[in-house]
């Protein structure tokens, strides 16, 4: 019926991998913008609805309004969580890039001849990336803003 190659295949194989990676990655955006706008109009219903049956609306939590991020868990986030939260994630990035950058060059240096010597510098790039990264977290983390804590009121 029909007859491929091998060669065929696998150059139809190559080709696909990169394609179904591009399709998934816009879908997987799309299902996340998606799915926050659906979090956001439920939690602005509830709020209408809790309006409706007479309550007070400086009673009621604040409306959820993205606070210059765009992960859904940020909703609720003061400024300072959000910034610590943004500062660990850098930090775990930037340690799992260098210790890629460090088991690089290492293996490259394990693996390369004796013309080669030099080739487990390969290993500084991703290295200084993520030591750029660990620096970024301490920056972020240090001009994080302060909290806003009111003090209690005294007792009479």
């Amino acid at each position: 019926m029909l007859h491929f190659e091998g060669s065929t295949f696998v150059g139809m194989m190559a080709m696909a991998i990169p394609i179904v990676a591009i399709i998934g990655g816009i879908g997987a955006g799309i299902v996340k913008i998606i799915s926050q706008n659906r979090v956001i109009e439920l939690a602005q219903r509830e709020r209408i609805a809790a309006i409706e049956r007479g309550l007070d609306p400086s009673k009621l939590p604040p409306p959820p309004v993205v606070a210059g991020g765009d992960d859904i868990a940020s909703l609720y986030l003061s400024p300072r969580q959000f910034a610590l939260r943004r500062a660990q994630g850098l930090l775990i990035g930037g340690i799992i890039t260098l210790a890629a950058g460090v088991g690089l060059g290492l293996m490259l240096a394990l693996l390369a001849d004796m013309e080669d010597k030099n080739v487990w510098a390969v290993g500084l790039i991703p290295a200084f990336i993520g030591l750029a990264l660990m620096f970024c977290s301490a920056v972020v983390r240090t001009s994080a803003p302060a909290d806003d804590v009111r003090p209690m009121p005294p007792r009479v």
